[in-house]
């Protein structure tokens, strides 16, 4: 495989062609653009920097305050007469403390932003873009849609210089128990998954307003990384599989429909909620619910946000949005026959093993304790599968001689190979061969690149593909917590980028990341359907040319714990 060095130039020079066609009209004078949707009309902020139009903070749902607080989302009942300012971001929603640090917070959250190309106003639908809606993860418990990071504008002017140009959407969900509080109070009272619903409730304002932006209701993908990816999958299967005609396709980056573990932890979540409403002192009031919604916001932040609360709530079945488990709903075919991207990072469990892992009873010890579907058995089947061999772990660039030191423990790679395919990588070939099984488009990868701020024990870890994806080349939003990127990395990194963005691109505007003149023009190879017959991802790389790969490795242990999942949640 030759190096990346010789795309360089291909690809930024395609990326910054010189835009044409009718969705391109720059506004010599600047004007504000605005828009009329079904409850009133908008003003935006023109960019003459990137020639776009934003429209930031649009209201989709009644603020969830008050009498409205831990329920679901209720849509906008009323119109307007006078001209809205749409101009900056809302407030994010509210999470888990330390992840709330330079944001403004608010109960009052239920807000989107739309990020066009300029001179889209008045367009029908038939004429309108393809839409990309990203929902951002987080665990469930913190991130928003008003995260620099997630900065639609690098994109969305790809697009245009593609000659394939999209409308991009971020939106708020609740959070933490603010969007999931769960227990049997919650599902008595109708209410349940709350922040699940937010995000459902503002695909359908995308449904219905979308048009009068610019975009095509029609041509909408779905957008995620981590939970958000989650998400997508959750929306995949929401209603037991029921197609409400929202989005086209799905774009899941570590993430999929595919829960490992128990969504019903009833027993679990009536304990915290007890907990919750004891340490509220609403244990004891009629209506332990009502007397929550009462509590100042201040006050019961601080409740939320201790230790034991902060961030365990996630969503759960609740016999309707999730109407069962996700492995039933998958064995069965009860979701939506959508075409997919589907993907992990190569060092996913870096994120998640606890570092000082010394001996293989330690290993074990901590796999039974984290995992519900373990018994002394099962690990006994993953320990001989995931055994101690560095030529078969993760942090394949740190070679298989290597033995990481304190305060990683001699079994590290072993742990981290295990952890990365049981939260992310089996359950990301279980969707690829799901999706085959049933003669749909999967479009499936391995992201192998390291960004600056990953260190060598961390590898191609969690989060690290999310701004190749997006084109953030600058680095937005990542200081000063972390180093930008793609500082000081060569330009086969800046390259990577704009491969993976312009795939994305080609995706939402297409349905097939293939469908762009630069791929075949700079020697890239197409990627495949998966296939039952012949299962293949695409590998992005920085270090030698992106390729494709049999989707066979680790088979083993990745067989052994789908089987797993399937025998004690898909029967």
């Amino acid at each position: 495989m030759r190096a990346t060095a010789s795309l360089i130039v291909g690809f930024t020079a395609l990326a910054h062609a010189a835009p044409s066609g009718w969705w391109h009209h720059p506004r010599p004078d600047q004007t504000p653009p605005s828009v009329s949707v079904r409850n009133g009309t908008y003003k935006g902020v023109y960019s003459p920097e990137y020639d776009q139009d934003f429209f930031l903070g649009l209201p989709f749902a009644q603020p969830p305050v008050g009498d409205l607080r831990f329920s679901n989302p209720v849509p906008l009942n009323s119109s307007f007469q006078t001209v809205q300012q749409a101009t900056k971001y809302s407030p994010a929603c509210v999470g888990y403390g330390p992840s709330q640090v330079g944001y403004n917070i608010s109960e009052d959250c239920l807000y989107l932003n739309v990020i066009r190309p300029s001179g889209h106003h008045g367009r029908t639908s038939q004429r309108g873009l393809p839409v990309a809606v990203w929902i951002f993860g987080g665990g469930f418990v913190q991130g928003s849609g008003v995260d620099t990071r997630y900065n639609q504008s690098f994109i969305v002017q790809n697009s245009v210089n593609m000659g394939q140009p999209i409308i991009s959407v971020t939106l708020n969900y609740r959070l933490s128990a603010w969007g999931f509080l769960q227990g049997e109070e919650i599902l008595a009272s109708g209410n349940s998954n709350f922040g699940l619903r937010d995000q459902r409730l503002a695909l359908h304002w995308i449904k219905e307003n979308i048009a009068s932006f610019g975009g095509d209701p029609d041509k909408v993908t779905i957008w995620g990384q981590s939970a958000g990816a989650g998400s997508v999958g959750l929306h995949i299967t929401a209603y037991n599989g029921r197609d409400d005609g929202l989005f086209r396709g799905g774009i899941m980056e570590s993430g999929n429909p595919i829960y490992f573990g128990n969504q019903n932890r009833s027993a679990f979540y009536n304990a915290a909620y007890q907990n919750l409403t004891a340490a509220a002192e609403c244990d004891t009031a009629a209506n332990s619910l009502a007397c929550l919604r009462m509590i100042p916001f201040a006050k019961l932040n601080s409740i939320v946000n201790t230790t034991a609360l902060s961030a365990i709530w996630s969503p759960q079945i609740d016999g309707d949005i999730i109407a069962r488990h996700s492995s039933k709903q998958l064995a069965d075919g009860a979701f939506v026959k959508v075409p997919i991207i589907e993907g992990a990072n190569s060092d996913e469990g870096t994120s998640f093993a606890p570092p000082s892992v010394n001996t293989t009873v330690q290993f074990k010890s901590d796999i039974e304790a984290t995992s519900p579907m373990m018994n002394d058995s099962f690990a006994g089947a993953i320990l001989a599968a995931y055994r101690d061999d560095p030529s078969v772990e993760v942090l394949a660039n740190l070679g298989p001689a290597f033995r990481p030191g304190p305060p990683a423990g001699p079994q590290y790679r072993r742990a981290a190979t295990y952890y990365g395919d049981e939260n992310f990588i089996a359950n990301r070939r279980a969707t690829c061969q799901t999706w085959a099984k049933a003669g749909l488009a999967a479009y499936c990868y391995r992201f192998n690149a390291i960004p600056a701020w990953a260190d060598q024990l961390d590898g191609a870890t969690h989060f690290v593909e999310v701004a190749f994806a997006m084109l953030n080349l600058l680095g937005v939003g990542y200081q000063p917590f972390r180093t930008p990127p793609f500082q000081g990395k060569p330009p086969s990194y800046t390259d990577l980028a704009y491969l993976m963005s312009s795939d994305w691109v080609s995706f939402v505007a297409n349905g097939d990341p293939n469908a762009w003149r630069g791929r075949k023009a700079y020697g890239v190879p197409s990627w495949p359907v998966y296939s039952t017959s012949t299962p293949q991802d695409f590998v992005y790389d920085a270090n030698v040319t992106s390729y494709v790969e049999a989707d066979t490795w680790r088979s083993e242990g990745i067989d052994l714990i789908n089987s797993g999942n399937l025998a004690v949640y898909g029967r």
